[in-house]
């Protein structure tokens, strides 16, 4: 898992609720369009769920 992923997800942990992408950027200081690239990426991957539009968790896993 690529460094930037793993922020992402560290950070959804973190906030213990589904989060919006700008959310997770703020909270990593990354640009908003690069996480949601990355949380798309996750979500292909089965690592991110999404439980109502635009907001997104980690899995399970």
């Amino acid at each position: 898992m690529a460094d930037k992923e793993k922020k992402v997800l560290d950070a959804m942990k973190k906030a213990g609720k589904p989060v919006r992408p700008g959310d997770v950027a703020k909270m990593i200081g990354e640009d908003s369009k690069e996480v949601s690239k990355i949380i798309s990426s996750l979500k292909k991957k089965g690592k991110v769920t999404s439980p109502k539009r635009c907001y997104y968790a980690p899995s399970g896993d």
